[in-house]
This record gives structure tokens, C-alpha cells and sequence, in this order.
């Protein structure tokens, strides 16, 4: 179920970050307190099929409670043609599992992920960049729900 409102999110236990791509997604889980947030590997898939399926494995796997997914906005706020996939994206992951899905505005994380991965070489930071960009979504998302 997609959630309009961060105060029907769940208070507790694991949370999934995702960072969508077309070809890649970040991943990134915190622990049970939401203290801590972990980068996983990201997935590189041919089809949003392949995501799901890989995606609805994790969850099950690390027993998650919710999942936050970085939607890019347009400066101004409204919506892009990659803000439409993520919502597409959205849907069909809600058809295949019960947990509740929330929005977070992504702009800005990748350059932040950048800043954060350092100087590397560039197949380095592709292999990092989206799930590191998906940790930053993440801890937003954390903070947002400790102020409510």
C-alpha cells in the first residue's frame, strides 16, 4: 500500500531504502532501531519483473517493515518522467507485497553520494553511487519519521 503521510508509516523495526533506476537500484536497510543504515549491493536488471522479484527477496529475507523510495522531483516540485516510473514502479511492488510505501524526495543525492564516496575510479563509483544515493534517502526518510 503506497502511504501519503509519513504518520501512517510503521515506528519500528526494518526499513528498505531504494534509489530506482532504470537499469540499477540502490539498496540500503537499516537495523531494527533505525539507528544505523547499511548499503547493500545494487540490483542491475534488465526488467521492473526482475526488480520486484529481487526486491520482494530482500524484504522477506530482512524482515522489513516498511520500504522508502526516492522519488526525483523537478526543482520546482512537480513530477518528471522519471518521477512517473517511480510511481509505476511503486504500484507494481505494492500489488506484490503488504508492507507500506512511502515517498521521499530524492534531489540532490546522488551529488551527495558522490561527495560521500570520494575519489575513485568511475567503475567504482557506479557500482556504489545508487545505493549509497538509496542510504541517503534512507537516513532522510529515518529523520523525517522521528520528528513526527
Amino acid at each position: 500500500m503506497i502511504l501519503s503521510d509519513y504518520k501512517d508509516f510503521p515506528r519500528n523495526g526494518r526499513i528498505i531504502g531504494l534509489d530506482w533506476g532504470l537499469r540499477r537500484c540502490g539498496v540500503a536497510i537499516s537495523d531494527e532501531n533505525r539507528g544505523f543504515v547499511f548499503v547493500r549491493p545494487q540490483i542491475t536488471v534488465k526488467t521492473q519483473n526482475e526488480l520486484i522479484q529481487k526486491v520482494v527477496g530482500i524484504i522477506s529475507t530482512d524482515k522489513v517493515s516498511g520500504i522508502v523510495l526516492g522519488l526525483p522531483l523537478h526543482a520546482d516540485g512537480t513530477d518528471s518522467d522519471t518521477t512517473k516510473m517511480v510511481r509505476e514502479f511503486a504500484n507494481c511492488l505494492s500489488e506484490k507485497t503488504d508492507l507500506p510505501i512511502i515517498f521521499i524526495e530524492e534531489n540532490l543525492t546522488s551529488a551527495a553520494a558522490q561527495e560521500e564516496i570520494g575519489r575513485k575510479s568511475i567503475p567504482k563509483i557506479k557500482q556504489e553511487l545508487d545505493s549509497v544515493s538509496a542510504k541517503i534517502i534512507l537516513e532522510n526518510a529515518i529523520a523525517l519519521l522521528k520528528r513526527i
